[in-house]
């Protein structure tokens, strides 16, 4: 499945970026590009609108925590709102442990966050 990628302008100061579909890495340079005009913009505030997002793997959590870094800098705020469950779960997963240390490769936290995601859309 693709991503769709949406940026809408809500203030002058502030891009929201809609997300649809799977954010892998098959997908994340179409991402890239569009925060790298948003990284070129005035924009102090990035909200990601994850509503749409049906997947997410390490590829595109790098790709958001990025523009967090590169918010931060400016002195201001990435946010991301309206997670599905299975995007949250990585959500929780990346907030309660330091995943560097936890995961021996890239490849291994990949298939243990796609496993989280089958798990919550089977209801498990």
């Amino acid at each position: 499945m693709a991503l769709n990628i949406h940026v809408t302008e809500n203030r002058s100061f502030s891009k929201t970026v809609h997300l649809r579909g799977r954010l892998d890495n098959t997908t994340v340079a179409a991402l890239d590009e569009e925060l790298a005009r948003i990284a070129d913009s005035a924009a102090t505030v990035v909200v990601f609108d994850l509503e749409g997002l049906d997947y997410i793997n390490s590829v595109g959590l790098r790709s958001i925590f990025r523009m967090q870094k590169l918010m931060a800098a400016r002195a201001g705020k990435t946010m991301l709102v309206n997670p599905q469950p299975q995007v949250q779960k990585v959500l929780d997963i990346v907030k309660a442990v330091d995943i560097a240390t936890v995961f021996a490769s890239i490849q291994e936290l990949d298939e243990y966050l796609d496993a989280m995601q089958r798990k919550v859309l089977e209801g498990e």
